[in-house]
């Protein structure tokens, strides 16, 4: 699978997977800490901001969310800084510190409003790490024909990571508590112990293998912003930016399932272990196929599995609405099932839902990569990272609004985003690697 793969891109997937292990856990771990008890919501639940109830599941995707909107906002400051300094390594080595630290306090608060701040500390040190970590992905790359492959393999890693992460933390909390030397130790305990391990593993890797590298006169442009409109007048609008609006609306598709967990579990009449299996599906999906897609669309090109992509995006995101619930009158329907038609249901529309992201994430950070200045791998980047954790932070939030219209509505919601990122795609965005020098050069840069 990474055979021919540069050593520093295998190193930088290895201390991504190692880092998105914790975090992954943290997605799975914070909603049940604060639905256990261990945090005090007390006066919160049924109270409203700005006329909006405060539910337990709005409040849980709120501390989800906090996390994606710093990384995403934070994102374009630090790609553009990271650009200007060629300090990368730095970045990723704060970033992780950050992150680390963060997760070592969250046994230590008990009020909603410090768990909130922690998560807002993590989210931080997401921004500094992941742009300067993708650019450095895509300056190690010895021309476009490895990018895609190159990102196939990260990504691999990185969603081995993020993948498993939910199904052991799943089996951490249920085998806890743990006798050891110091005390007992709980279930939440351990889990936020692997967090901060993850990110020391990764800190570690990245200080003992990775260097910057080098680096011409070029320099990122002095302002923060980004290209809405094509600036060639090919299109409407510039294909960075399409990428980015589609991203973003893959990752709301993404994110919608882990703040139901209650709604679904009820619903399927499941535990956590297959809820974390069904929540991982799509990463393991994603791992399956992200290093043969990824190569494939340096070989084929990267808008024909763009499309691909996004059409069955649409389809699998809004079978996941429609699952039958294990009720007496849907088991005599399907007795060949034997009981389990809605958790198997469910999980094939997750492996379906995965696919469909494998199709999409390393061939649009590949195109992305293609268009990229030189010197401006962290700006250009950071537009596609800062939309995937913008829509992971949006996606909770918003599943947790919309399932009060019913329980398909999120999914319906997150389908209909997608059909929205085909047509943007098939209609927007040209293929890159014919015709990447011609998309860039024909606009005159300032200075």
């Amino acid at each position: 699978m990474v055979l021919g793969t540069d050593r520093r891109i295998l190193t930088l997937a290895l201390a991504r997977m190692a880092d998105a292990l914790g975090n992954s856990f943290l997605i799975i771990v914070l909603p049940l800490y604060i639905e256990s008890g261990e945090v005090d919501v007390t006066g919160l639940v049924g109270g409203s901001v700005l006329g909006v109830e405060l539910t337990l599941p709005l409040l849980v995707g709120l501390v989800l969310s906090l996390f994606g909107f710093l990384n995403s906002f934070g994102q374009p400051i630090t790609g553009r800084i990271s650009d200007r300094t060629g300090e990368r390594r730095r970045f990723v080595l704060f970033g992780l510190a950050l992150f680390g630290v963060a997760s070592a306090t969250y046994p230590f608060v008990s009020s909603y409003e410090a768990v909130l701040l922690t998560r807002a500390f993590q989210g931080l040190g997401a921004a500094f790490t992941i742009p300067a970590t993708i650019a450095l992905v895509n300056e190690f790359a010895a021309s476009d024909t490895e990018r895609g492959g190159n990102f196939g393999v990260f990504n691999t890693f990185r969603l081995v990571g993020f993948g498993f992460g939910p199904i052991v933390a799943g089996v951490v909390i249920q085998q806890g508590p743990y006798a050891t030397p110091a005390g007992r130790l709980s279930g939440f305990d351990a889990a936020f112990g692997i967090a901060v391990l993850g990110a020391a593993v990764s800190f570690l890797l990245v200080t003992l293998l990775i260097e910057d590298p080098d680096r011409t006169d070029a320099a990122a442009a002095e302002d923060l912003s980004f290209d809405v409109f094509d600036p060639t007048g090919r299109q409407t609008f510039d294909p960075v930016f399409v990428l980015g609006v589609g991203t973003l609306f893959m990752a709301i598709t993404i994110a919608l399932f882990a703040t139901l967990q209650d709604t679904i579990t009820a619903r399927l009449d499941e535990g956590e272990l297959l809820f974390s299996v069904q929540f991982a599906a799509v990463v393991i999906a994603n791992v399956l196929f992200q290093v043969p897609i990824g190569r494939a669309s340096d070989r084929y090109g990267r808008k024909p599995f763009l499309l691909a992509g996004f059409a069955l995006l649409v389809p699998s995101v809004a079978l996941q609405g429609y699952v039958p619930a294990l009720t007496p009158g849907i088991e005599r329907a399907i007795p060949t099932l034997d009981g389990v038609a809605g958790p198997g249901l469910m999980l094939v529309a997750r492996l379906l839902h995965g696919v469909a992201v494998a199709l999409v994430f390393a061939p649009a950070l590949a195109l992305a990569g293609d268009l990229a200045r030189e010197g401006e791998s962290g700006t250009t980047l950071s537009v596609l990272t800062m939309a995937f954790g913008l829509g992971v932070a949006i996606g909770p939030l918003a599943s947790g609004y919309l399932v009060r219209f019913g329980f398909p509505t999120p999914f319906v919601v997150g389908a209909g985003l997608a059909a929205v990122g085909l047509v943007l795609t098939y209609s927007q965005v040209e293929e890159s690697l014919s015709d990447t020098l011609d998309l860039r050069d024909a606009v005159p840069q300032d200075d």
